[in-house]
């Protein structure tokens, strides 16, 4: 009977790590190197490059993998692509490329580099088929070895407007650098999100919402424009895109106003330079997580390339999604909280909140919205 007992108990723990393996399977890092190369800025922008350094470096380091970073000597495909043929020379066999400038280089490189894991941060189909020469077609077939992603925007977006919201601001303000896809689908989703929360609040009538793309190389227009905005009584501006930020930062420093960023959390940025509180939260692209879940993947030769990869909300805890609002959000208690965002993001993953992603027309909303077009056009006319 013991006997039985015993074998019982052997087979139950033989059988419990197999499913172990199943469910999650063990890395393996041998003879993995991991490189992350700059798009043209270092690894301390407080932007793409250094958030996804400083989740690469505590990966590795956590895994005792080889890990560095280089920084190419210029703003150019040339200099991208003579970064990651050092890479590789040197031994690297995965390769982080934060942000859509290293479209140019992967094109060039990654076919030849079959053995090499090219891991691309927000470039999209677009920006890898235009740098292909096939943006008419999207024809050219992504290799095995690269896997891109991009972030739905729209969810961010929704993410930062309906918190604007519940946070107790009723004037607010869009401002995009270009009507780009990308930067339209961030409008669009604060614009749906600023409606779902004013909807539930029933104050559709009080909200004041302006939009308005700057669409030019040029930054004389963006600061007085956003300036008369907070001096007409906007309490809170969406700025989105490159760097919208500092005219948005310095019109806000002047003015009083309060300012949501984009991509990464922009907190230590505006604030650090235009004043401490500034900053409500950021729609904030989940970079950090992706680097994580990618190189969790090629440790454990579970790595999809051959895609470009469309990343949103996919769990009910916040910090694992890659579109999220940051620890530095302005929580407020009784108004919103990080309670209240964690039962938001449950919503948006079962289906009780959706969002539009489509970027053509504006959506249906039930507030009203006043579509300024662009600043350029609207500033040569009052000229």
């Amino acid at each position: 009977m013991k006997k039985t007992i015993a074998m019982l108990v052997l087979l139950a723990l033989v059988a419990a790590l197999f499913i172990g393996c199943e469910t999650e399977p063990r890395k393996d890092t041998t003879g993995m190197k991991v490189a992350l190369i700059t798009d043209y800025a270092d690894i301390d922008d407080k932007a793409y490059n250094q958030a996804a350094y400083e989740a690469a470096r505590a990966w590795c380091e956590e895994n005792e993998v080889d890990f560095t970073y280089d920084r190419p000597t210029g703003d150019s495909t040339v200099a991208r692509v003579a970064a990651i043929d050092k890479a590789v020379a040197d031994g690297y066999n995965v390769l982080l490329l934060p942000g859509y400038a290293f479209a140019g280089a992967i094109v060039e490189t990654v076919e030849a580099n079959a053995d090499v894991k090219f891991v691309a941060l927000d470039v999209s189909e677009y920006d890898l088929q235009d740098a292909r020469g096939t943006a008419d077609d999207f024809s050219w077939e992504y290799p095995a070895n690269l896997y891109a992603c991009v972030y739905r925007e729209e969810l961010a977006g929704y993410l930062v407007g309906y918190a604007a919201v519940k946070l107790g601001y009723r004037r607010l303000g869009y401002v995009g650098n270009m009507a780009v896809p990308a930067v339209v689908r961030y409008g669009y989703g604060f614009l749906q999100g600023v409606n779902d929360a004013a909807v539930e609040l029933g104050i559709q009538d009080e909200i004041e919402l302006k939009h308005v793309y700057h669409n030019c190389f040029c930054t004389e227009h963006i600061e007085p424009w956003i300036a008369s905005w907070f001096e007409g009584g906007t309490e809170v501006v969406f700025a989105c895109g490159g760097g919208i930020y500092k005219e948005a930062g310095r019109a806000a420093e002047k003015c009083g106003g309060r300012l949501i960023g984009s991509d990464v959390d922009m907190a230590p940025v505006i604030d650090g330079n235009y004043g401490a509180g500034m900053t409500v939260t950021s729609a904030v692209k989940g970079l950090a997580a992706t680097v994580r879940t990618q190189l969790d993947r090629i440790a454990c030769g579970s790595f999809e390339g051959g895609t470009v990869e469309n990343l949103g909300i996919v769990s009910e805890n916040p910090k694992e999604n890659y579109v999220q609002l940051p620890a530095s959000t302005q929580w407020a208690e009784g108004r919103f909280t990080e309670s209240d965002y964690q039962a938001l993001v449950s919503d948006l993953l079962n289906g009780k909140h959706t969002v539009s992603d489509q970027s053509e027309t504006p959506p249906a909303l039930e507030i009203h919205v006043d579509y300024q077009g662009n600043i350029v056009d609207l500033s040569s006319k009052a000229d």
